[in-house]
């Protein structure tokens, strides 16, 4: 018996489940690690001398590397084996976290931060091509629906675990703490990945090759247009030639697109597949990712920072005002995902006026409530955000990949976090730099609490800008299914 054969006969539904529970479980580790450091950066400010460019690079660095690498990790894993490719990323992120725990300047946590980056997308396209695998039809939507509740846990709950090790240790300790955590948590579910995830995988229908030009094009050309965001901090210092990146993008990206036809033309598989894009239901859950993920992130560090400078709120509190979040999330991402396959898109609709409605109370909150009532209220407008961003997530996530054949599972889900990377690395530069500009520029006239509800309502003005833009492709898509342009539901 074949291999591939034995796989699919001993391969029961519990095994489907403990391996899909090994890969969400290490999923939701790059994702803490995307928001859990936020919390941080004061003490690591303090500790390590870092300046508004450093903290910059420490939270987008980590965005940068996982999204240059997404891809070209997607499509070895679709093309080789997912398990080597998740079991190679678990090694480089533990040893990552270890350095940044470790890191004795601020220049060496940038660079295990960068690792750590780079490590994060090695996994996340394994995790997402393994549960395309793993489940077919009604199946697939719960576990895109668990998956979605547990990203949703891990974006919000990051924050409050962060204050929480920030606080346990001293200002050089709490920090590093958030990375120590790591450590023993991979080398506990190493031995269970090994053991669970499956040997096998359908093989591709393509050419089993490896563009390595398009690959090494595609890389320096997220590079290219992520770099100018990443180096956005709102200071007064910032470097106005960073924007010529931006032309040097466009310029790669040219080359990329005449590389990949003449590879194309030659009959060989290419590093990006645009036929996905010609794929309806894709290419609109892509698009509306990219500017929901652009506001998410920016959300909880501006929200912290707001509470921990503004009001001088300690951050394992800062942090315990997103727990609402988190908890709402959980739930009706749960049930979203079982539910996706009959709503379809309406869901996300329902989600995204939701997430709407949270953020501009959030704001409303920061502005109009006398302090000591802010975080209280905070976490309620919180409650409401969650409870819709959990019917965003896990929904559109199962409505991009319906229609993707299982054989590129691995490069779809790739090329949708990478522009998720993208809306992140936009996203923070663009609510951070706002921010942080309103504290250079009133710094000095005004109270502190008034510098910062400024601060806070500028970057929340730019975030509740993405939603909106996320609300309005959402509304689009729909339209399009109804009008019958765009198969509805799963």
């Amino acid at each position: 018996m074949a291999d591939g054969a034995r796989d699919e006969v001993t391969y029961s539904d519990r095994t489907r489940w403990q391996a899909f529970a090994i890969a969400v479980a290490v999923a939701s580790l790059t994702i803490l690690d995307l928001s859990k450091v936020n919390v941080g950066i004061p003490a690591i400010e303090q500790s390590l001398g870092a300046g508004p460019t450093e903290v910059q690079l420490i939270v987008a660095g980590y965005v940068l590397a996982f999204g240059v690498v997404l891809v070209p990790a997607g499509r070895w894993g679709d093309l080789n084996s997912r398990r080597r490719m998740f079991l190679a990323g678990l090694v480089v992120f533990l040893l990552a976290s270890l350095f940044c725990a470790i890191a004795p300047t601020v220049e060496v946590l940038i660079a295990s931060r960068i690792l750590q980056g780079i490590s994060a997308g090695l996994l996340m396209p394994q995790v997402l091509g393994l549960t395309q695998q793993l489940f077919q039809g009604p199946a697939r939507g719960r576990a895109f629906g668990i998956f979605g509740a547990v990203i949703g846990l891990s974006t919000a709950f990051g924050p409050t675990l962060g204050g929480l090790f920030v606080s346990l240790g001293s200002d050089d300790l709490g920090w590093r703490l958030i990375f120590w955590m790591n450590v023993p948590l991979v080398l506990l579910l190493l031995p269970f990945a090994y053991k669970l995830l499956p040997r096998t995988q359908p093989a591709s229908d393509g050419p089993a090759d490896l563009d390595l030009v398009g690959t090494a094009l595609l890389g320096a050309g997220v590079l290219a247009l992520m770099l100018p965001f990443v180096l956005t901090t709102g200071s007064p210092d910032d470097n106005p030639a960073r924007w010529w990146f931006l032309s040097v993008f466009v310029a790669i990206a040219a080359l990329f697109i005449a590389w990949e036809r003449r590879y194309l033309a030659a009959g060989r598989t290419a590093i990006v597949d645009f036929a996905l894009f010609r794929i309806h239901s894709y290419r609109n859950a892509t698009v509306l990712a990219v500017a929901y993920f652009a506001a998410m992130p920016a959300t909880f560090l501006t929200l912290t920072l707001f509470l921990q400078l503004g009001l001088d709120l300690p951050a394992v509190y800062a942090g315990m005002v997103t727990i609402p979040f988190a908890l709402a999330s959980a739930v009706t991402s749960f049930y979203s995902g079982k539910v996706v396959d009959r709503y379809g898109r309406l869901i996300v609709v329902v989600g995204l006026v939701g997430v709407l409605a949270g953020f501009g109370g959030a704001v409303a909150s920061a502005l109009l409530l006398p302090p000591i009532a802010v975080p209280w209220a905070m976490a309620v407008a919180m409650l409401v955000a969650g409870a819709g961003g959990g019917a965003v997530i896990a929904p559109n996530q199962t409505l991009a990949l319906a229609e993707v054949p299982v054989t590129s599972g691995g490069v779809a889900g790739s090329i949708g976090q990478v522009g998720q990377r993208v809306g992140t690395a936009v996203g923070l530069a663009a609510a951070v730099s706002a921010f942080y500009a309103t504290v250079y520029r009133e710094e000095g006239m005004f109270s502190q609490l008034v510098v910062y509800q400024d601060a806070y309502r500028n970057a929340g003005a730019v975030i509740v800008l993405f939603v909106s833009i996320a609300l309005i492709v959402a509304l689009v898509d729909l339209r399009a299914r109804r009008a019958g342009r765009v198969p509805d539901g799963v």
